[in-house]
């Protein structure tokens, strides 16, 4: 597997509460945008996000973001 796989063309927006996090880079979790570890056999590793405060966050679902977690608008031109 050389590209992500495309779980949807949007963004998923969640108010996050501070923790650490593992974004899903692969688009394989069925837990999005959070990694389970369906990456395994792939090229592909998740990210590790560090929330310093509750905020609202727009993860990236395409997998094809250029600011990777984080969505930006990407997703319109698959």
């Amino acid at each position: 597997m050389k590209t992500p796989h495309i779980p949807q063309k949007s963004s998923i927006r969640m108010e996050m509460d501070p923790g650490t996090y593992f974004w899903c880079a692969c688009g394989l979790s069925k837990n999005q945008p959070f990694c389970d570890g369906s990456h395994k056999g792939t090229d592909f590793v998740p990210e590790k996000v560090e929330i310093t405060e509750k905020k609202m966050v727009s993860w990236c679902a395409c997998k094809h973001s250029g600011r990777n977690p984080f969505c930006d608008g990407s997703h319109k031109t698959l």
